[in-house]
């Protein structure tokens, strides 16, 4: 209803500090991202391997978001949200001994245990802000809370661009624009190992103390109740049979998969598409924070758009802006084709809550814990595809073509798929 208030003043602190929870999760998933390109230049790995970084972040949430779900229906918001900042904590922690002892294997598990706790926390956050008031503007109220998910991606971003990416001595480059470190000796390489590792550790160090003390006031907080708590629950039975019966439900997953592989594929690749055109590691994260600053703009823009406008016919719109801009991309070779990328951003903003609000608008409240779990899930998407798009990378040069160019292929197929979600959803709301 046009009268409703988008959060009411009983829920407004809870909503707050939920909120927060938004930034923290941005921070991690996106100064992780250049570190693929890191890790590639450090441990000498090919661009499919390095990619394994993304790999296990994001298998992280595969593996939990169902147990997160479960758990949550047997316990409460609350005790979902501490965990998950617990586990978020120590996968950071074990960056510590991960760097000391320079396997890319520890890291990347130090990142798996890490998403556990943000599997947790979406799992969690989520259908909590949902339920936070009207069902009417629900999905206006998450992709207001979803709108400070890209500051704190902003923040790990420009972490990666002022503090990670320039102090990498591994990525000095001669005259000429070439890397120097693969012409080293192995002793000189071992040094820059240790320094580099440390490097990257440091950031992730700093932040598990942070969430160490959000863990804190979330402990201390009151939670109040709402109308759906996920303990009114049905039988995991009954619930798995609804959600799969319920098509605007079962397509939203889908789209998801396919829409969270072409946000993770088009933030971690624009440092190899960059470096394509000779441009370093530091400099091509600045045009990564220009990206996600569109994408910021452009979800607070489209959560005021929602007001007036269907979020179907909106999601509809921006996939296709999205899938104009991944052609670009594809065909333009030089700065065209950055900026494109670039672009691609602002059109991605508004459509992960978007699909969210849409796939559980007339999912039953008794559902809900686990039908949020699968849309989680479906951040797999993350891990499955970009080592396919680094596979595609390492060809180097595809029919002429630069290869990191091609392989935006990927990404335009998911915009597509996103698309056709968009124009389905309308139809199957209005009937």
């Amino acid at each position: 209803m046009a009268g409703e208030k988008l959060v009411e003043r009983k829920y407004l602190f809870i909503f707050i500090l939920i909120t927060s929870l938004f930034a923290l999760w941005g921070f991690a998933n996106d100064i992780t991202n250049p570190m693929v390109a890191a890790f590639q230049t450090v441990m000498e790995l090919s661009a499919a391997k390095a990619s394994l970084v993304q790999f296990a972040f994001y298998g992280g949430y595969a593996t939990m978001a169902i147990p997160a779900a479960l758990f949550i229906r047997k316990h409460s918001y609350k005790s979902g949200i501490l965990l998950g900042l617990a586990l978020y904590a120590t996968g950071a922690f074990l960056f510590i001994p991960a760097a000391q002892f320079q396997q890319f294997s520890f890291f990347c598990m130090s990142l798996y245990i890490l998403t556990f706790g943000l599997a947790f926390l979406e799992t969690t956050a989520n259908p909590f802000i949902l339920s936070l008031g009207s069902k009417s503007n629900a999905t206006r109220r998450l992709n207001l809370s979803q709108s400070f998910n890209p500051m704190g991606s902003l923040m790990g971003m420009s972490v990666a661009s002022f503090v990670v990416l320039p102090q990498l001595l591994s990525d000095k480059r001669d005259v000429a624009g070439n890397i120097i470190f693969p012409s080293l000796s192995e002793a000189e390489k071992a040094s820059i190992r240790l320094h580099d590792l440390a490097v990257i550790r440091n950031p992730y160090v700093i932040i598990g103390i942070v969430v160490l003390v959000v863990f804190v006031i979330i402990a201390l907080a009151k939670v109040p109740k709402t109308d759906i708590q996920p303990e009114q629950t049905n039988s995991t039975g009954k619930s798995l049979s609804n959600l799969w019966h319920n098509k605007l439900y079962r397509e939203g997953v889908l789209a998801q998969v396919f829409y969270v592989a072409a946000q993770i594929m088009t933030w971690t690749f624009i440092i190899q598409y960059a470096d394509n055109l000779g441009i370093n590691k530091a400099t091509a994260q600045t045009y990564n924070i220009i990206a996600m600053a569109l994408f910021l703009c452009g979800r607070f823009i489209a959560t005021a758009l929602m007001k007036y406008v269907n979020s179907s016919k909106l999601l509809t719109i921006f996939a296709t802006g999205a899938a104009i801009c991944a052609i670009g991309t594809i065909c333009i070779v030089g700065m065209g084709g950055l900026y494109c990328l670039i672009g691609i951003s602002a059109f991605m903003s508004l459509m992960f809550p978007t699909i969210y609000g849409i796939a559980l608008e007339n999912v039953d409240p008794q559902d809900a814990s686990l039908g949020a779990a699968f849309l989680v899930e479906a951040i797999v998407g993350g891990a499955i595809m970009p080592p396919l798009q680094g596979m595609i990378i390492d060809k180097h040069v595809i029919l002429g073509h630069p290869a990191v160019n091609v392989s935006f292929v990927l990404p335009l197929i998911c915009f597509i798929v996103v698309l056709v979600y968009g124009l389905r959803s309308y139809k199957l709301r209005r009937s």
